[in-house]
């Protein structure tokens, strides 16, 4: 299924919830609406949907206006962040519902059985199919309210924040399985998140929303490796992407705080000279020193283990960054510590923000 918008936008009163969005969504694929809270995620969705109508604006899907149809007039599903399932219905019937509903299977219980059990084996609830989902844990209740809706076969599938409200365990596996899931390509899938771990995770393309606006929309590997501008970089950075001022030349720029230089892997057009900022993700910090590394020093102010990583907060003459590095290391609040940059692992914005230089891609 193709959905295109044209011009959507959203205001209630004076407030504007999506400034004019132009967009279409590459059909059968999985498009990952990034941002954060109050972005605009869910208003986008809504409208998409059908449960709201945009202010102005066309919504096309295959080419035909269903602008002003209602979400009772389209093929839609959608997942919530909320566990909503029928109470009164088993967890076999929840998933049934909508085949049931379906024009002319009502009488075709084999298939519908069949369809249930293949998609409770996919999500790993079989053994729940008679119990009622106040009986089962959150996480077996999304993945119920999941499988009702993969059981729509809708061509358009929307996901606001599924595993928002699922411990890390859960997420990590449940994103997993619904990479798997999309992969088959069966319905164009929106999928509504704030974290860029998960966009990066289930791939396909994602739109990076910021207060209404559409601030990029490709490839996910593209627009995270080439964001168009700080704005994105920010969005689509966890921790923030570190960030300082310098001036450039050439294929270098000094660092405002101390004038060390760094040397770029790339020349800047000449016509950028002057003012720009240099943007650092924590994951391209280290600490061995290697060929032609920049080194920043500044002492420790925190440090927290996340997974098999250590997240390192240090003040530097530059302000506070953040080095995400691997494994687990152990530091004292107030300690010296040394990190290396390799200068062709850096972003470089102009003075507007906009992107003039993206770090080296690294061939596998």
């Amino acid at each position: 299924m193709e959905l295109s918008l044209q011009g959507i936008e959203q205001r209630v009163g004076a407030d504007v919830h999506l400034h004019p969005i132009d967009m279409q969504l590459v059909p059968n694929a999985v498009t990952v609406l990034l941002g954060a809270t109050q972005a605009g995620k869910t208003t986008l969705m809504r409208v998409m949907a059908g449960l709201d109508r945009a202010s102005k604006g066309k919504l096309l899907v295959d080419g035909e206006d269903v602008t002003a149809k209602t979400v009772r007039q389209r093929n839609v599903a959608m997942v919530y962040q909320q566990f909503i399932n029928y109470p009164s219905m088993t967890v076999f019937d929840n998933i049934a519902s909508p085949l049931k509903l379906r024009r002319g299977a009502g009488g075709d219980k084999a298939a519908i059985t069949h369809r249930v059990n293949e998609l409770a084996a996919k999500l790993h609830i079989e053994p729940f199919l008679k119990r009622l989902p106040a009986e089962l844990s959150g996480g077996q209740q999304q993945r119920v309210a999941l499988a009702r809706a993969l059981a729509k076969q809708a061509p358009l599938m929307l996901l606001d924040e599924p595993l928002v409200n699922l411990d890390y365990k859960l997420r990590e596996e449940l994103r997993d399985e619904l990479s798997q899931l999309f992969a088959a390509g069966e319905s164009t899938v929106v999928y509504a998140t704030t974290e860029p771990t998960e966009a990066l995770l289930l791939g396909g393309h994602t739109a990076v929303l910021d207060a209404g606006e559409l601030l990029q929309y490709g490839p996910t590997a593209e627009v995270f490796h080439h964001p168009r501008s700080i704005r994105v970089a920010r969005a689509f950075s966890d921790p923030p992407m570190n960030l300082i001022e310098g001036q450039a030349a050439n294929d270098r720029i000094t660092w405002a705080a101390q004038g060390q230089t760094l040397v770029l892997a790339s020349r800047l057009p000449p016509a950028h000279a002057g003012k720009v900022t240099v943007g650092i993700r924590a994951n391209a910090l280290r600490r061995q020193r290697q060929g032609h590394d920049v080194e920043l020093v500044g002492r420790v102010e925190l440090a927290e283990i996340s997974g098999s990583d250590t997240y390192v907060h240090i003040d530097t003459h530059f302000g506070e960054l953040v080095a995400q590095l691997t494994g687990v290391h152990n530091f004292s609040l107030g300690e010296n510590l040394s990190l290396a940059l390799d200068p062709a692992q850096v972003h470089v914005f102009d003075v507007s923000g906009d992107l003039l230089l993206a770090p080296v891609r690294q061939e596998h």
